[in-house]
Order: C-alpha cells, then sequence, then structure tokens
C-alpha cells in the first residue's frame, strides 16, 4: 500500500503541471517540455516553429502518437512553410512497431499531410530525404513489410549521406527494429540497432528515443540485459509520457524482476488514468489496456491474487476501447485468461467467453483465439472434453483464417496455442505417445519466435506446459530438463518454479529441488 500511494504521489507531481487547450484537446506546452526529453531536430522553419517540433518529436519518440499529431499540426499552424511539420504529422499516424498495419483513415490523413508538401519549397536535401522516406510508407501499391523494408533502407541512406544526424540514426535504429523477423534467433537488426543507439547515447544522455529503443531492442531473453540501464533511466527521461513510464517493465518482465514491472505499470496505469480524465476520454484508452495487461502478469508472478482480481474486475466494467485496436483486443482476451489460468482454476478457464460481444472480433483472430486456448486447456484439465474440443476446433478455423490472410507470424500463434490444447485433449483420452508429440510440438514452435510488443509474455509458456504433461506422465529427469529450458527463456515464473522445484525433488536433485524451492518462497514473501 505505501509503494502505492508512493507511486500515486509520483504521478500526481508530473501531472500536476498547466495543459493547455487546443478545442478539447489538452496537452503539453512549454511549462511540461522537461518531463519529455530533450530532442535536438534542426529543421528549416521559424524559431517558434522549431521550438514545437522538438517538443513534438520528443512525444513521437515515446509513442505518443496523438499528443505528437496535435503538436506538429501546430507546427504548420505557426509556418505553414515548415514541411518538416507534415512530414510530423505523417510520422504520427504510422505505428512502426505496433502488431497491425495503419487504419485507412490513418493512411488517408497521412496522405493529406504529404500531399500538402508538393506546393512547398524543400528548403534543403537532407528534409526532402526524409520527405522522400515517409512518403514510402504510404505507398498505397506496395506490399505492407516491403514499404517498411524500404523505408529502412532510405532511412539507412540518409543517416549514412549525414552521419552528424543524430535523429537520422535513431529513426534507423527504429526502422530496423521495425523490420526484425521474429524468427532471427541470431537478433542481427536488434544488435545493429543497439550499436547505432549506444553511439548517439554517448552524446544525447536524455534523449528519449534512444532509451525507448534500446528498450525495444533488448526486449528478448538473450539481450535483455543490454536494455537494464536504459529501463531504469527511461522514467527519468520522459516522466510526462505514459508509455515512457509503463517501458521499463519490458526488460525487467525479460528478467524476472516482478515487483519493478508492476511499480512500472502502475505507475503508467495511473498516468493513462489522468491523461483519460484531462482529455474526457469517454471510452478506455488502449494504452491504459495495455499497462493493466503487464500489471496483472506481475502481480500473479508474486501471488498478489488480490490486485490480480482487482484488475480483473474493473476491466469487466469496460465495455469500449478507444480505439478499437489490437492492444485492446489482446489485453480484453488475456486478462482474464492469465487470471484463471496462473492460479490453476481450470474449471473458471473452462466458462471464459469471448467478451465484449460487441469489440470487432472478427479484426482480431489472434487476440479471439487466447480465449479459446485457455477455455480449451482449461476444459481438458477439468475433463469436460466436449467443451474442449469445440475451443479446439474453434483455434484451427482461427489460424486458417489468418493463414488465408498471409498473416503468418499470428497463425503461428494461434497454432501453438492449438497444439498445447490437442495434447492435453489427447493425455485425457490416454493416447499419450500423441500427447506428447501435440506438446512438444507446441513448445518448440514457440521456441523458435518471438513476443509481439503487445505482450508481456505467452498466458502460459509452451515448454512448461509440456513439462508439465511430463510430471503428470512420472517422467520426472524429463519434466525437470524441460521445466529448466522454460524459466531460462521465462525466469523466476512463479509455476514453473513450483513445478521445477517438484520435478527436482522427484527425480532426485534435492540440490536443485532446494534452490527452485527457495526462489519460489521469494516470490511469495516478496510483498511481507
Amino acid at each position: 500500500m505505501k509503494a502505492y500511494i508512493a507511486t500515486f504521489l509520483f504521478i500526481s507531481i508530473i501531472l500536476s503541471g498547466p495543459l493547455r487547450a487546443d478545442g478539447n484537446h489538452q496537452h503539453f506546452g512549454e511549462n511540461n517540455k522537461e518531463k519529455l526529453g530533450q530532442v535536438n531536430f534542426p529543421i528549416s522553419c521559424t524559431q517558434v516553429a522549431q521550438e514545437q517540433f522538438n517538443l513534438a518529436v520528443a512525444m513521437l519518440h515515446s509513442f505518443w502518437y496523438d499528443e505528437a499529431e496535435v503538436t506538429f499540426r501546430r507546427v504548420t499552424a505557426i509556418d505553414p512553410t515548415c514541411a518538416m511539420g507534415y512530414w510530423g504529422i505523417a510520422m504520427s499516424l504510422y505505428h512502426q512497431l505496433w502488431a497491425t498495419p495503419p487504419a485507412a483513415a490513418e493512411l488517408l490523413k497521412g496522405r493529406d499531410a504529404l500531399y500538402q508538401t508538393n506546393n512547398l519549397t524543400i528548403k534543403s536535401k537532407k528534409e526532402e530525404a526524409y520527405l522522400n522516406a515517409i512518403k514510402i510508407l504510404y505507398d498505397d501499391k506496395a506490399d505492407y513489410e516491403a514499404k517498411k523494408l524500404a523505408y529502412q533502407h532510405a532511412m539507412e541512406k540518409l543517416w549514412v549521406q549525414n552521419p552528424d544526424d543524430r535523429e537520422a540514426a535513431v529513426f534507423f535504429a527504429l526502422a530496423l527494429i521495425s523490420n526484425a523477423s521474429p524468427k532471427d534467433k541470431t537478433y542481427v537488426n536488434q544488435k545493429k540497432a543497439l550499436e547505432v543507439l549506444q553511439k548517439v547515447l554517448q552524446d544525447e544522455p536524455n534523449h528519449p528515443g534512444v532509451a525507448h529503443y534500446i528498450i525495444h531492442s533488448s526486449d528478448y531473453p538473450e539481450l535483455a540485459k543490454f536494455g537494464l540501464n536504459a529501463a531504469r533511466v527511461y522514467t527519468h527521461i520522459a516522466p510526462g509520457v505514459p508509455h515512457a513510464l509503463h517501458m521499463p517493465s519490458h526488460i525487467f518482465i525479460r528478467l524476472g524482476q516482478w515487483q519493478d514491472a508492476a511499480q512500472s505499470n502502475l505507475a503508467a496505469y495511473l498516468a493513462a488514468k489522468e491523461y483519460s480524465r484531462r482529455n474526457a476520454i469517454v471510452r478506455t484508452w488502449d494504452q491504459q489496456f495495455h499497462f493493466m495487461d503487464y500489471m496483472i502478469y506481475s502481480y500473479l508472478q508474486t501471488g498478489e491474487a488480490d490486485k490480480a482480481r482487482e484488475i480483473v474486475q474493473e476491466l469487466q466494467t469496460i465495455k469500449k476501447a478507444q480505439p478499437e485496436n489490437t492492444t485492446s483486443a489482446y489485453a480484453f482476451a488475456a486478462i482474464p485468461a492469465r487470471y484463471a489460468i496462473e492460479r490453476k482454476e481450470w474449471l473458471e478457464a473452462s466458462e471464459l467467453t469471448v467478451t465484449p460481444r460487441d469489440f470487432p472480433w472478427s479484426q482480431f483472430g489472434w487476440c479471439e483465439a487466447i480465449t479459446h486456448f485457455a477455455r480449451g486447456l482449461g476444459a481438458a484439465k477439468s475433463k469436460r472434453m466436449e467443451t474442449a474440443k469445440i475451443s479446439l476446433q474453434r483455434l484451427e478455423t482461427l489460424r486458417d483464417v489468418d493463414i488465408a490472410a498471409k498473416k503468418f507470424y499470428t497463425a503461428d500463434q494461434i497454432e501453438i496455442q492449438r497444439l498445447a490444447v490437442a495434447a492435453w485433449i489427447a493425455y485425457q483420452e490416454g493416447k499419450i505417445i500423441d500427447a506428447l508429440q501435440l506438446m512438444r510440438m507446441s513448445a518448440e514452435l514457440e521456441s523458435g519466435t518471438e513476443k509481439d510488443n503487445v505482450t508481456p509474455g505467452a498466458i502460459i509458456p509452451a515448454r512448461q506446459l509440456l513439462g508439465e504433461l511430463l510430471l503428470e506422465l512420472q517422467q520426472y529427469d524429463e519434466a525437470l530438463k524441460e521445466l529448466e529450458l522454460s524459466l531460462i527463456r521465462t525466469p523466476n515464473r512463479r509455476n514453473g518454479l513450483y513445478l521445477a522445484a517438484q520435478a527436482a525433488m522427484l527425480a532426485g536433485d534435492q540440490s536443485k529441488a532446494n534452490r527452485f524451492e527457495m526462489q519460489y518462497k521469494q516470490l511469495k514473501n516478496v510483498n511481507n
């Protein structure tokens, strides 16, 4: 409770500064620029426009897209000849690391902004290069992934030709991260991005994009240690941005630092609520959903079921999201699924339904699949076989829809879940060989890819489920091996530690059993 109050006071302080009104929209002004970090991006515009432009770019680097767009539009109002202001508007409407491409309305607004530059004099070759690069992303004829790759090459060329332009370096790093393959276990793009960003960091330690993108570049089990310093400082660089308060938790979760992760998202959650209140946002802001999902994930790892239940109860009161996108869809499905499965309440999981009913779930099959996975696994574990098989069929249908739409990443994520549910159905039906084969396939498929930025982690790691199945089959040595592998990629997970301690004890390895039991007890006592 003391930590909660301290965090609330911190948020109250950072958000207590005056906000200027722009119509019905309240936003950060001059009095709050120190809360965004420091950006210096020289452009050929008036001095007043330049100052607003720097603020807008700082917002952009923290993915505060709505605020950035408003501020870039102010740049063009102050100086209608400022071509880079229109570049900024288009950049604010193209969310490179988000799970889904821009909506048609966003593309239309972005193209309209760029169209305004056709009758302007572009005052430098470098600014022309920035504009030409962003125009690639708004090409209505090219494939989405092809556009992103072409944009990356354009930004690399811009950076090479202007080696002293630190903004070019930072935006090139973001493009590298955006194009990183979830199946590339050598992390070529991420390592290159880290290399570029570290060079900028030496000269601009308070740059919000540098810290932010170092975290994204390091959001992998093998690289997380390289993002820890950035995670510690980002909230101090841009304390006025809800997303900046949240981002450190990406690294904390990778390292199993649950208290830090929970506090990071509590701060972001409170800031999001305050932002919504000040701007009279009637529906729940999608970022609030994001923070709630990360927060419940962390609370469940430390056994704080009461705090987790409060998040579920709040979610149940929310009927509309703004906007209705992958971020809100994922949280709607994941939060109740996590709550049931992490507590091993299998009957509760088997009774989950896809809610809210009027949400456009047909656009977010991957997210809907989470509910059917939790329902199917819970039904199989509680021997409600008819329900389990209905969920299995729905997972297969959703997978096939994404394959047909060439959404191969999300199809794979659904297939990981489908295989796991099929495995536990097979186990309950006494088909042991099939069960093990299916569960191994699920674990291997999950190991061959990476999580999306929208999620703190799987509802339950497939390899942990494999270890649990092997425990059920009394194959203790194999169970211990799989559970240890799972804990390498998802360290300090509560149920993973508990199962590993059981497996080690039953396998006769008392030393490991004691170690895992001690780690598990530390999680239980963390708030005592």
